[in-house]
């Protein structure tokens, strides 16, 4: 179901329409509704903007942000000095000042509506940084015990990536039938996140399930065909067919 705007009090003088000779609206998710707004987020990500933080900020929506709801970088949004700023479509709505992890909750709140709690979805992001730290330092089983706490929260937000980065963790430590289920989880919740078609595969690969490995990474490449340019998904081809390969000898 595509997110639509909720109802919005304006948090900051800084909120502005994109077009000040139409009256702002708002946009209610209705079983009776003709049609829904799919609603977009983009960053600015130009020189002003990046200097003040901006691609953090990007980091933290796209960390943060529920199944459905698209963020992405953009060029400038004027005001520059006033950033980072972001823009939500359709409407238009520009918001400057968004620096911090508590002002990207706060856009996704009013974006989403009470369906996100700000506490929650920022608690839950916080454990998965340093389950990040923790993998990267070696420390798989710590990754595994903090983003578990981090899904007991349930976030609204971002809990498929939570089930993405617990995947991996498991992996490391040669859980591979804990990797696999917690990837289909976090394709389960949703169903169109690349990244979790890939922890599949690689879940498969380390099982030598390679066919199923195999699909699994078309999968993820036909939800993201840029993904195609990534070394790190051009290696796992190219092991996968090593192992193809390898298989195939020996039978």
């Amino acid at each position: 179901m595509a997110l639509t705007l909720a109802t919005f009090t304006p948090f900051s003088p800084l909120l502005v329409r994109a077009k000040r000779e139409r009256k702002a609206t708002t946009v209610h998710a209705s079983a009776t509704s003709a049609s829904t707004e799919k609603v977009e987020i983009r960053v600015c990500v130009n020189r002003t903007c990046a200097r003040q933080g901006s691609r953090e900020t990007l980091l933290t929506l796209s960390g943060l942000a529920p199944p459905g709801l698209s963020v992405n970088s953009c060029g400038c949004l004027g005001r520059c000095g006033a950033g980072p700023n972001v823009v939500v479509l359709p409407k238009g709505e520009l918001v400057g000042h968004c620096g911090t992890p508590a002002r990207a909750a706060e856009v996704l709140a009013w974006v989403c509506g009470p369906s996100f709690d700000p506490g929650t979805n920022l608690e839950a992001l916080g454990l998965r940084k340093r389950a990040e730290v923790a993998l990267e330092k070696g420390n798989a089983a710590e990754a595994v015990a903090l983003l578990s706490q981090a899904i007991e929260l349930n976030p609204s937000g971002g809990l498929h990536v939570l089930y993405h980065t617990r995947s991996a963790a498991k992996l490391a430590m040669g859980d591979n039938a804990g990797a696999l289920l917690d990837a289909k989880e976090a394709c389960k919740v949703d169903p169109k996140f690349p990244q979790g078609y890939i922890s599949q595969g690689d879940a498969f690969l380390a099982m030598e399930e390679y066919n199923s490995a195999e699909e699994a990474y078309a999968t993820a490449l036909d939800l993201d065909p840029s993904i195609r340019r990534s070394r790190s998904f051009k290696a796992r081809v190219t092991k996968l067919q090593e192992k193809l390969m390898a298989a195939n000898a020996s039978s």
